[in-house]
């Protein structure tokens, strides 16, 4: 990897030459602006306004505009010039816990490399104080014309800096979130965290770009004459009218995406908890669990007298009217019975 800038790292008293090379690349597919009638390129040409003639590269410097226009030349001289401690250097200034790092500072990214063989020994020494500590650092360094805020941090064997916004920098979220009064319920909480359960985690290395994938197909079936793929046809959509039912809706489909068993219990579970009845007393509540115990026997009797019946079918006429001559009798008794407590 070419560096882009070299300098050195400042660690107190200790001084880490180093070169800054980027971390990341971009695989974006660009385009070209052309002609649509005979598809010549568009090319973009420096002109000065006042001579009203083409520059050469050479010829192009930087200037300040003043509020009123006026042109302020300011050559690469005076920018090297300037009186901060950071033009070649990385000023390392305070070490922090990660989590104090707003992820919208965040930045670029780039790989600190150790700049020879003298520079192995504090270059290690850094990055296994940044490890026992668990802690990053926050510098303070000078690229592309202006002074900028960085982070330190360990990746692999390496050193990593991420280019951080200054915090007056981050907007503040003020008129983004809903200013309607919204009530979440627990149910629809649970909901949400059962799907978030499902989805579960994934592999960032799975990931990939499916955009520029299918833009790479369209261009080879250009390139050699053929009929562009056509994309699938867009998913129906409609309006979302019960939130409850998205949710349950979502995780039955997570689940089955995965091949994982439908969980219809937990579900309905959730729904008899939405539709039940608010209980006032506890004589309410006395009677509903008396109630739902009753329900719970009487498949039990159902299924036991079921059970008789398959066994009366099997036994002979004279059982059956011996058996009904015998439950007429317990039914006589039964009767005689309540009627002596009446008395």
């Amino acid at each position: 990897m070419r560096s882009i800038w070299n300098g050195a790292i400042s660690f107190g008293l200790v001084s880490i030459p180093i070169k800054l090379v980027n971390a990341t690349e971009s695989h974006a597919i660009s385009f070209r602006q052309v002609h649509t009638e005979d598809n010549g390129r568009i090319r973009y040409r420096k002109v000065c306004e006042l001579e009203d003639r083409e520059v050469s590269q050479a010829e192009i410097g930087k200037a300040y505009e003043d509020a009123d226009g006026t042109m302020i030349p300011i050559s690469d001289e005076d920018l090297s010039h300037l009186p901060i401690p950071t033009a070649r250097t990385i000023e390392i200034v305070a070490f922090v816990p990660a989590d104090r790092i707003d992820p919208l500072q965040m930045g670029a990214a780039y790989y600190l490399a150790a700049g020879g063989a003298q520079a192995a020994k504090p270059y290690t020494l850094l990055r296994e104080a940044l490890k026992r500590s668990n802690k990053v650092a926050i510098a303070k360094y000078a690229l592309r014309g202006r002074e900028r805020l960085g982070m330190l941090r360990v990746v692999g064997d390496a050193i990593a800096m991420h280019g951080l916004l200054w915090p007056d920098e981050v907007r503040a979220p003020e008129g983004v979130a809903p200013d309607e009064h919204v009530t979440i319920r627990d149910k629809e909480l649970d909901l949400a965290d059962a799907l978030m359960d499902t989805l579960g985690e994934v592999d960032l290395e799975d990931l990939h770009d499916e955009y520029r994938e299918a833009l790479e197909e369209v261009i080879a079936a250009k390139a050699s004459g053929e009929a562009p793929p056509e994309s699938p046809a867009p998913a129906a959509g409609g309006k979302v009218l019960d939130l409850m039912a998205a949710l349950e809706n979502s995780v039955r489909a997570a689940r089955e995406s995965r091949g994982e068993p439908e969980e219809e219990a937990e579900v309905r579970q959730l729904r008899r908890g939405a539709s039940a009845p608010k209980e006032t007393d506890a004589k309410k509540s006395t009677s509903t669990k008396k109630t739902a115990a009753a329900k719970k026997a009487a498949p039990a009797r159902k299924s036991t007298s079921k059970a008789g019946e398959g066994a009366a079918r099997k036994t002979t006429a004279k059982s059956t009217a011996t058996a009904k001559s015998t439950a007429g009798k317990k039914t006589t008794t039964k009767k005689t019975a309540s009627r002596k407590r009446t008395a």
